[in-house]
């Protein structure tokens, strides 16, 4: 048995024998896992179904009543020549064969040849178009600088060009029932993207996510496929595993790279055999679900070291999205600061405050190793002990400096005073971190402040007072 596929766009077979129509039909569906199945027994209806349906590919008889098939495939060819076309004949002959290639055919069987032969090659065509048309969607989207969907991306917070390609290039492959292996640090969103794969690719079912991290292989059977009455000690019940949960849908599989080496022989299996079997049971079912994956670790390092499964390190990289961390993309951090602001507000029942404007330039001179996940708790932190009109910046101070001292070497790291893609402070900005700085050390002894500052304390307290008005 073979994994479903659910191309997009649908199969229109062509054939004046209803028996032959109705037979290639089941065994796509049953034999193929293929739907989205159209049948037509008169070659004069072809051409108004390929204006009226999506159709991306044709299987085509060439010895019909009213319009041949030659005469088709070359109306085909010129009046759709997105649509491919395979044809089918009862006719084993050499010269026709070549003559319908050179015509634009896609490729050429006979009625006789071995049925999973043609399946496999329909199949075949199906992953050539799906790959053609995502090709040509990603191309569009480039030169068009434009987004079909906009909404679907809303919950992910940017202005950076790097990420907007990121969501061109989801929208190009959500059609596709592939795999998704999303790469990123901690704390990038990950999650987020999924959900936005699961979104575009408009599938009935839900999106069910399971972290495998930790999941010895026992476990991770049950959890993905379930099991039967009896299958174990204490399994009392049948129950469906998370496959079967997200049927039609999106099985989502977070930390992919702490997934054990046997297990990872049981997910290589059921992506190539789009099967499995649940604990207990001798009947197979089939994967319903387009399966995306995420992880924080290098997987092409762990494959090298023998880590990570070679063959399912390339199977799962179909459609590889890399997530940048937020050092990569500190533009974003004034807008992230607003939105997690309001949000925090909203949660805490708070105001939202004035933000200092030196905040987005502290902000921006700090890593973030734990990215956007750590920048929110900051704020939400600052947020829960916020009580002026006027953010105060003690917390995200401490926030960075107890971070730092994390650090290997068990001290705070020198920090650029600026950054490279980050825009410059003005001078008042840079002038109060040095005063903030100052008065932190001094704790708060204008006196003492003004001798690290170098400058008077009249011009010290003239600048503090400047700040509070």
């Amino acid at each position: 048995m073979t994994k479903n596929l659910y191309p997009s766009f649908g199969i229109l077979l062509v054939d004046d024998e209803p028996s032959f129509l109705r037979s290639l039909g089941i065994a796509l569906e049953r034999g193929g896992g293929i739907n989205n199945v159209f049948r037509c027994q008169d070659s004069r209806d072809v051409l108004d179904i390929l204006d009226r349906e999506r159709i991306g590919l044709v299987t085509l008889d060439l010895t019909m009543p009213h319009v041949s098939g030659e005469r088709l495939l070359t109306r085909i060819v010129e009046d759709h020549p997105d649509v491919g076309v395979i044809v089918i004949s009862g006719l084993n002959q050499v010269e026709t064969a070549v003559r319908c290639i050179k015509q634009g055919a896609f490729d050429y069987f006979v009625k006789t040849d071995e049925q999973d032969r043609l399946i496999e090659g329909i199949r075949r065509a199906i992953r050539l178009q799906e790959l053609r048309e995502e090709n040509q969607a990603l191309r569009q989207r480039v030169l068009s600088d434009t987004l079909e969907h906009p909404e679907v991306f809303a919950p992910i917070v940017t202005d950076d060009k790097g990420m907007r390609a990121l969501f061109k290039y989801l929208e190009s492959v959500a059609s596709s029932s592939e795999p998704v292996l999303i790469c990123g640090e901690s704390g990038t969103g990950k999650e987020l993207f999924a959900q936005a794969v699961h979104t575009l690719s408009r599938r009935k079912g839900p999106l069910v996510s399971v972290n495998v991290a930790g999941l010895d292989d026992n476990m991770f059977a049950d959890t993905l496929f379930g099991h039967q009455r009896g299958a174990f000690t204490g399994a009392e019940t049948s129950r469906a595993g998370m496959i079967e949960q997200a049927a039609e849908g999106t099985l989502f599989l977070d930390e992919i790279g702490d997934l054990s080496v046997a297990s990872q022989v049981k997910l290589l299996r059921l992506l190539q055999e789009g099967e499995y079997y649940p604990l207990g049971s001798d009947r197979p079912k089939r994967l319903r679900a387009r399966v995306v994956v995420a992880t924080h670790q290098d997987l092409a390092q762990k494959q090298s070291r023998g880590e990570f499964r070679k063959d399912l390190y390339y199977r799962l990289r179909t459609h590889p999205v890399y997530v940048p961390p937020l050092r990569q993309r500190k533009q974003d951090i004034p807008l992230l600061l607003e939105h997690f602001l309001e949000e925090a507000a909203e949660a805490l029942g708070k105001v939202k405050p004035t933000v200092p404007r030196q905040l987005p330039v502290l902000l921006s001179n700090y890593d973030f190793p734990g990215n956007v996940r750590e920048l929110r708790a900051i704020v939400y932190d600052a947020m829960s002990v916020h009580q002026s009109r006027m953010l105060s910046m003690e917390v995200f101070k401490r926030a960075i400096h107890f971070n730092s001292e994390e650090s290997e070497s068990g001290a705070m790291e020198p920090r650029p005073v600026f950054v490279a893609d980050a825009p410059l402070p003005t001078l008042d900005s840079v002038a109060d971190l040095l005063v903030d700085e100052a008065m932190a050390r001094a704790e708060g002894n204008q006196s003492i402040a003004s001798q690290l500052l170098g400058i008077s304390q009249p011009a010290l307290s003239k600048r503090l007072r400047k700040r509070r008005s």
